[in-house]
């Protein structure tokens, strides 16, 4: 595999250049310092922390609210995904064998008031939202069950309109490519410019009376009554405590045995809106294919490809470190995925490469609850798709905030019994091998070769002990 054409470092992602640039270069809300008195902290201003801010706003308008983000909105996982927005029907076939039929249909169906959100909290904002569907595709035999399984599972339910089943043809249709062998089509996907979506959450936020503070980490929290979250330059005594930090969650005791992060990397190519009218691929589709460790790409309104792999390094006891943010490796995968899925754009510069942690829960699912003894409450696991579900997490948590068992609450990510991962370093350990493994099965499988007996064999290890591995 050819080195990439633009490592992946620790600067910020283009996504949040370019968001900054559209909104003005504003300076970041001041940090922390001294004494802070609220009702409710939320430490974490992604999309799952401001979403959360925003509904208890609206809920409760005499809440003092404080949300503290170790760098600037837009900085961590939320600016740094492939903005990606739908709700959980591509999911069905997975919900239903862990919560069963109708509770994953009730998920599926509370989920497809995502988008509208969007839509509404947007109003003349433009955050590149474009409502053009989501495609899972096969590129390979071996990943043509990931495509069916999505197709009988809505069928068994009665649902068949949510995943329809494309062949050959029917793909080349909507994207043009001879790699793409069959697909299935979710109505309910959308695609964002996600860091200008994240800096319009913090604006809608401050209009709200939600009190932020920017690059202030919270470098412990103490359960009581109230809690103390302790910060390098003060101190914030809250009744209700948020816990919204994504991957960074996975070093978190009260989780770490149900989350690891593992690490995924997107590669930007120049405008080429020619070639994209080329391949047909002019409806705006967000587009996943087969994999374990998945490939995903989408396009921008001034004709650039996003790439992205979720291929990278796996988390090491929590630790989010610079093999997340600078993986060469995963880069380079995500580069090869883009010549060769869509071969029309084998010669295309890539310009940009960016990359960032992803938190994965065991099951691959997200989960929602309250530390016990204590008002301390948390989301996490979104598992690559979490910029449509973060809206759902901010419903969920401020149900959580307010003691209310509602709509929100009865959800099945509440609440619920999340398989245990093994022990570290058993767990990175393993984890790097299988990774390596499934990685050098699936190249194989791309490439219409059989991989090894012995590399198969350690690839589906996890499946035999119900441990799903990769980013869906």
């Amino acid at each position: 595999m050819r080195p990439p054409s633009v490592r992946p470092g620790t600067a910020p992602p283009w996504w949040l250049e370019e968001a900054l640039g559209w909104e003005g270069a504003p300076e970041p809300a001041p940090p922390l310092a001294g004494g802070l008195d609220v009702d409710v902290a939320i430490v974490g201003g992604g999309f799952t922390g401001l979403w959360t801010a925003l509904s208890l706003r609206e809920r409760e308008p005499s809440l003092r609210v404080a949300v503290l983000e170790s760098e600037v909105v837009g900085w961590g996982p939320s600016g740094r995904n492939g903005g990606f927005v739908h709700g959980y029907w591509s999911s069905l076939a997975r919900l239903r064998d862990l919560v069963g039929g109708e509770r994953a249909l009730a998920l599926c169906r509370a989920g497809d008031r995502i988008v509208p959100a969007i839509r509404a909290l947007c109003g003349d904002d433009d955050v590149w939202l474009r409502e053009g569907g989501y495609l899972r595709v096969s590129a390979a035999p071996a990943q043509d069950a990931a495509v069916d399984r999505s197709v009988l599972a809505a069928a068994d339910l009665g649902v068949p309109e949510e995943c329809v089943p494309l062949d050959g043809d029917a793909v080349a249709a909507r994207i043009a490519s001879p790699r793409f062998r069959r697909g299935a089509f979710f109505r309910d996907g959308a695609t964002v410019q996600p860091a200008r979506l994240a800096r319009l959450l913090r604006r809608r936020a401050l209009a709200a009376g939600v009190l932020l503070h920017e690059r202030t980490r919270v470098v412990s929290i103490r359960p009581g009554r109230p809690a103390t979250l302790a910060t390098p330059a003060g101190e914030v005594r809250a009744a209700e405590v948020v816990v919204a930090l994504n991957a960074a969650l996975a070093g978190w005791p009260p989780v770490a045995s149900r989350l690891t992060a593992f690490g995924s990397t997107i590669v930007l190519t120049e405008p080429v809106p020619e070639l994209l009218t080329g391949l047909g691929w002019t409806g705006g589709e967000s587009v996943v294919d087969g994999r374990s460790f998945v490939h995903y790409f989408r396009t921008t309104p001034d004709g650039r490809v996003v790439m992205g792999s979720g291929s990278g390094p796996i988390g090491r006891g929590g630790a989010i470190d610079d093999r997340f943010w600078a993986d060469a490796g995963s880069a380079a995968r995500a580069e090869a995925g883009l010549r060769t899925l869509l071969p029309a754009l084998a010669d295309v510069r890539v310009t940009h490469a960016w990359g960032g942690p992803v938190d994965v829960s065991a099951d691959h699912v997200p989960f929602f609850g309250t530390v016990p003894g204590t008002r301390v409450h948390y989301g996490a696991g979104y598992s690559g798709n979490g910029v449509g579900p973060s809206w759902l997490g901010g419903q969920v948590l401020a149900s959580l905030v307010l003691g209310v068992d509602d709509e929100w609450t009865a959800l099945p990510l509440v609440g619920r019994l999340v398989p245990r991962l093994p022990p570290e370093p058993i767990r990175h350990l393993a984890g790097g091998l299988v990774r390596a493994a499934s990685l050098a099965c699936e190249d194989a499988e791309q490439d219409g070769l059989p991989a090894p007996i012995l590399t198969r064999a350690v690839a589906s290890l996890p499946r035999l002990v119900g441990l799903p591995i990769g980013v869906r």
